[in-house]
């Protein structure tokens, strides 16, 4: 059996010779290695091989694990890849380095709110439905330009970059397409999309990072 050390050095190859293809920068492409559902004695190899940046769907799973590592190893980037519900702003405010889902009024005030009571400066990406996906958290995209800038300024946050997950049955090459062109008409820098079936894909369209759980830790 392949351990998850193992397969992550193998998705680094991977990200690496997709930079390469895409004629990118070595390293321009951030991996998130999404741990949710696993437990600290899985993650921990993970950390020890050198990766420093991880993604969770659910504040409180998270709050049950990632203290104890955080503090083992400080230098460790937190994200919020999950919907978040207001009455969870604090505990993530609190836990997290980087909130990816932010993607209604109600969120991003909670957040301004924390943000500033606690005194941290995270960093914030808006989530977008491209597909229009009913079941699915997310702005529309019609709605994301504007969205960004009442983020910005009604309630005073800083949001660095977009993100998405694209419908399962489609080809996710439209949907990275449309990210990236509602980030530049937005002004935002960076691009959160791509998981573990299609984050080669992802890079080629620009993500700036990708979100890969079960190609690394196996399936859930």
């Amino acid at each position: 059996m392949t351990s998850a050390v193992e397969q992550l050095h193998a998705v680094q190859v991977r990200i690496a010779n997709a930079e390469r293809e895409a004629e990118r920068k070595p390293g321009a492409v951030t991996l998130v290695a999404v741990s949710k559902t696993f437990d600290a004695e899985h993650i921990r190899p993970v950390i020890e091989a050198g990766q420093r940046v991880f993604g969770e769907n659910r504040v409180q799973e998270a709050q049950g694990k990632w203290p104890g590592l955080k503090a083992a190893f400080p230098d460790i980037e937190l994200h919020l890849i999950g919907p978040l519900q207001s009455n969870k702003a604090k505990e993530a405010v609190a836990l997290f380095d980087v909130i990816e889902t932010i993607d209604r009024e109600k969120i991003a005030a909670e957040l301004a709110k924390e943000i500033a009571k606690q005194g941290r400066s995270l960093r914030l990406y808006v989530q977008v439905n491209t597909g229009s996906e009913p079941q699915k958290a997310g702005i529309e995209p019609r709605e994301a330009v504007a969205f960004v800038q009442r983020c910005r300024d009604v309630h005073g946050l800083a949001i660095e970059g977009l993100m998405c997950i694209p419908p399962a049955e489609e080809n996710p090459g439209p949907h990275f397409a449309l990210l990236e062109k509602l980030a530049r008409e937005a002004g935002v820098e960076k691009l959160s999309m791509g998981m573990s079936g299609d984050y080669e894909t992802a890079v080629a369209f620009g993500a700036t990072s990708v979100r890969v759980g079960s190609a690394i830790f196996g399936s859930r």
